[in-house]
């Protein structure tokens, strides 16, 4: 268990991405505290941990609310005695499908507002506590459109590029402290809530376009960012900080990278 006497504090747990993560660092022996705006979101997650033999606990945590955070970690590092891994997953509120010429200025500027923010009130925060540790991770999550020009996205593509630019400059701060900081990012996982709703044929094909554009010609699943999440919270990526791990089957490299398959028949 690479994760043993780990303590690890996640913020938007739901039955979607958050839960997948919290649920992979709980298999790697991490003890995990799942907060979201609405208690029973986490609450589910952190019973069926439980159920499975981990050690998970949830709170009511309104991310966006700098005071409820910093109370919340101070709960936590009472506890427990650490705060060894900190992972920022809420929903950005985020409207995509619409051209940006044709959106409004709130729907543009509303997930990048409320990503900055939140990044920057709980990483912030857990940063203070573990630079008087010497020690810490902070994680965060971003999407292909941080790396390329993806169209029909909104705000979300600029709102993936602060939190990747405000990631590494944070870790510039605290690497002299013992802490490292190392931003995520998604191709999209094709498992995700969000994926699984989807019932429109122009977000099916939407979805089938994304999956085109890699290499690998598949999204990556949410156990596949979960374990790149547990495997960067672990000491096995001790040198590891300041970066983005790309997680996008390759999209960000070649976006609309095609080689069809017959080339590779034997001849």
């Amino acid at each position: 268990m690479i994760l043993q006497n780990k303590n690890a504090v996640f913020y938007g747990v739901g039955e979607s991405l958050g839960g997948a993560v919290a649920r992979a660092f709980a298999e790697a022996g991490a003890k995990v505290f799942l907060t979201a705006r609405r208690l029973a979101n986490a609450q589910r997650v952190a019973d069926e941990i439980r159920a499975a033999g981990g050690q998970a606990e949830a709170h009511e945590v309104d991310a966006l609310d700098e005071q409820a955070v910093d109370l919340h970690l101070d709960r936590v590092v009472k506890a427990a005695g650490t705060l060894d891994v900190s992972f920022n997953l809420i929903n950005i509120g985020d409207r995509q499908g619409t051209p940006l010429v044709d959106m409004s200025a709130e729907d543009f500027v509303r997930p990048v507002r409320t990503a900055a923010l939140t990044q920057f009130l709980t990483a912030t925060a857990a940063g203070r506590i573990m630079a008087r540790q010497r020690s810490g991770v902070v994680l965060s999550l971003t999407a292909t459109p941080a790396g390329i020009g993806y169209p029909m996205v909104g705000g979300f593509g600029p709102a993936c590029c602060a939190v990747e630019a405000f990631s590494t400059s944070l870790a510039a701060e605290l690497g002299p402290h013992g802490v490292r900081v190392v931003n995520i990012r998604s191709g999209g996982s094709f498992d995700s809530r969000p994926f699984r709703e989807a019932a429109a044929p122009e977000v099916r094909e939407f979805f089938e376009r994304m999956t085109n554009d890699t290499m690998l010609k598949q999204l990556p699943s949410m156990k596949d960012i979960a374990n790149a999440a547990v495997f960067l919270a672990s000491d096995l990526a001790g040198m590891i900080t300041g970066v983005t791990l790309d997680i996008t089957a390759g999209t960000t490299s070649a976006l609309n990278y095609k080689v069809p398959t017959v080339a590779f028949v034997n001849r």
